[in-house]
C-alpha cells in the first residue's frame, strides 16, 4: 500500500489521541510527531491508518490509488 510513497511522506493528522499496537507484527506505519506512534495497522485484509488519506494532499490520493488497487495481501 505504500507503492510510489517515499520514506517520511507527510500525511494530515488531526487528533489528541494515538493507538499503541500491542501486537508489533500488526504495525505497518509509524509516525514521529512530538511521540513515535502507530500512524497504520495491517492484518490480512485489513489496512487501518490514523490519519486522513482524503486530506493529505497528492500522498493520500496515492495511498487511496493503492487501496483501490490492493490485492488484499499484507
Amino acid at each position: 500500500l505504500w507503492r510510489s510513497l517515499a520514506d517520511n511522506t507527510r500525511f494530515y493528522f488531526v487528533l489528541s489521541y494515538y493507538v499503541a499496537a500491542v501486537d508489533r507484527d500488526l504495525v505497518a506505519g509509524r509516525v514521529h510527531y512530538g511521540v513515535t506512534f502507530d500512524a497504520a495497522l495491517a492484518s490480512d485484509n485489513l489496512f487501518a491508518v490514523q490519519f486522513h488519506p482524503e486530506k493529505s494532499d497528492t500522498a493520500g490520493l496515492q495511498l487511496l490509488r493503492n487501496f483501490l488497487e490492493w490485492n488484499g495481501q499484507c
